[in-house]
């Protein structure tokens, strides 16, 4: 034979019935209480001899001269006040949160946002939206699509070269800069203070995997082909700050955003580069032949450059989504 427990519901408080307690633990009279609340005192009575029923004890110790809190009544008073404070509040919420005023906003970023314009833009949302929890997840632009796909986030700040959209997502530019370069301080080079491309193609690259950033690395594996040259690749890291690290250290050189020049690292220091001039027209066909093929090549030598965009799902119907996209295009960046 099975046993059989008896599992009851908790029972139910009304609001009104805090609403009671508190108008009485105020007044400590149960008739000034009554008016307060426009009821006769025998409903409010029984409201409160109820009460006190469902929770297993007393609220209030009555005599027929005074009406006092009990202990356990006095615990209870500032719970009661919050909680009706916060019941009050829920239309409020409930109409900031179908408008985008509050809620929440999961936002990946890549590290090189961070080292400018997010900060920025995050105290800028936070004093327009203070409803708005932000919740901040630094990710690479592979790991950003996987989140997508799950549904792990809402929008994300990608890093990729310029034109490049990521598939199924929208995408609004919010930044353009130039590549720059990250050299070992010790190197003959960081002396210099202009340097051009072919100063560097035979130079050991620290750079990314292709994995995180297809675009740009693709965009400066273009920019090495296209002078002739296979990049040396000494070492690949992920993020900017180890990729700038392992140049202080000797490893190499490193392509990276000219925001990245605000992580001053020593050991590195970072340079513009100039495409370089054409070589010079050579007679005869032949050598004219290869004097085009090197001037086209020359033409193509320009350093890339590289966007950071914000990308969102169009299926997604939060609407806290939407008054950030609105706010990113009103900030200046």
């Amino acid at each position: 034979m099975t046993d059989t427990a008896d599992f009851r519901k908790p029972a139910l408080i009304e609001l009104r019935q805090w609403r009671q307690f508190i108008a009485v633990a105020q007044e400590l009279h149960f008739s000034r209480a009554a008016r307060h609340l426009n009821m006769t005192q025998p409903p409010l009575t029984q409201g409160i001899a109820q009460l006190e029923a469902t929770l297993g004890l007393k609220l209030f110790d009555r005599t027929k001269r005074s009406v006092q809190l009990t202990a356990a009544g006095a615990a209870l008073l500032p719970q009661a006040r919050d909680l009706l404070a916060r019941a009050a509040a829920l239309p409020d919420i409930a109409r900031a949160s179908a408008d985008g005023e509050a809620g929440r906003l999961r936002l990946a970023f890549v590290s090189t946002a961070g080292f400018d314009l997010l900060p920025r833009w995050v105290l800028a949302f936070r004093e327009q939206y203070p409803k708005v929890h932000l919740e901040l997840i630094e990710a690479t632009g592979d790991v950003q699509l996987q989140a997508f796909e799950r549904g792990e986030i809402d929008a994300g700040f990608m890093l990729h070269s310029p034109g490049f959209a990521p598939s199924g997502l929208t995408c609004k530019r919010i930044a353009r800069e130039s590549l720059v370069v990250a050299l070992p301080a010790q190197s003959a080079l960081a002396l210099r203070g202009e340097l051009t491309l072919n100063d560097l193609l035979g130079q050991s690259l620290v750079i990314f995997p292709r994995s995180i950033l297809p675009s740009l690395y693709d965009a400066i594996f273009a920019m090495y082909h296209a002078a002739g040259q296979m990049p040396r690749v000494a070492q690949e890291a992920i993020q900017m700050q180890t990729i700038v690290n392992l140049v202080s250290a000797g490893l190499g050189i490193a392509w990276v955003p000219e925001s990245v020049r605000q992580f001053q690292r020593p050991g590195v220091v970072y340079r513009n580069v100039s495409p370089g001039k054409p070589p010079r027209r050579a007679a005869g066909k032949v050598a004219s032949r290869l004097a085009d093929v090197r001037s086209a090549r020359a033409t193509c030598r320009g350093v890339p450059g590289c966007e950071t965009s914000l990308v969102w799902s169009p299926a997604s119907v939060n609407p806290v989504l939407k008054r950030f996209v609105a706010f990113i295009g009103q900030v200046p960046s």
